[in-house]
């Protein structure tokens, strides 16, 4: 009887496993996909990294808009548009203070 019972969950184990499996897609990157996410990941690194640099000299403003523009690719191609538009919104935000600085 426990014998019967290990094999009925071996048995719902594997339609499981195999009902998951059928309802992810398996694919490779595409070369724009790869490169696209070693910008992101760079780009989000410039991002954190930036508020440190703020007090030295306005670094951190060349670095937050270093790292949006680097960050697009990646979250454009995965069409995650909230993001895009976070990133458009760091560029704008520090390009005008950068902006401001230099012009006063």
């Amino acid at each position: 009887m426990v014998a019967v019972k290990k094999q009925l969950r071996k048995r719902k184990k594997k339609v499981y496993r195999s009902y998951l499996k059928m309802l992810v897609q398996d694919r490779r990157l595409t070369p724009a996909e790869r490169i696209a996410n070693r910008l992101g990941y760079m780009g989000t690194a410039f991002i954190m990294l930036s508020p440190y640099l703020l007090q030295q000299d306005n670094i951190g403003a060349y670095t937050y808009v270093i790292g949006g523009i680097i960050s697009i690719p990646q979250v454009w191609l995965s069409k995650h548009w909230n993001l895009v538009l976070v990133n458009i919104n760091v560029i704008l935000g520090y390009g005008l203070y950068l902006l401001r600085h230099f012009t006063s």
